[in-house]
């Protein structure tokens, strides 16, 4: 989540860019509710939805947590059950470490 639509785009494309993530989905603005330093608090926010490969996962959470202004940001993973077995192998080629990477 973050505070602006703006800000959501950026992290997502950012992160399709950097091949963290195969595609990221922008949802808002949704109302979140929740307890912050003392007290219940409500803001407008803007949910940023990445699809990456497991052996990503580190990687990503890493640029996020640099690359986000919230001191906490909502960084959680879901696992895939089931899914096309085309889209999950077009996940995992667009998120694939790149072999000139190395050290």
């Amino acid at each position: 989540m973050t505070d602006s639509r703006e800000k959501a785009l950026v992290l997502a494309r950012d992160a399709v860019d950097a091949r963290l993530a195969a595609c990221a989905q922008v949802i808002g603005p949704v109302a979140s509710v929740y307890w912050w330093e003392g007290a219940t608090e409500t803001a407008e926010e803007w949910q940023v939805v990445f699809k990456t490969a497991g052996v990503r996962y580190a990687d990503l959470e890493a640029h996020l947590k640099d690359a986000h202004d919230y001191e906490t940001p909502e960084i959680i993973a879901t696992a895939v059950v089931r899914g096309s077995a085309e889209y999950l192998a077009w996940v995992e080629q667009e998120t694939a470490i790149p072999e000139n990477s190395g050290p």
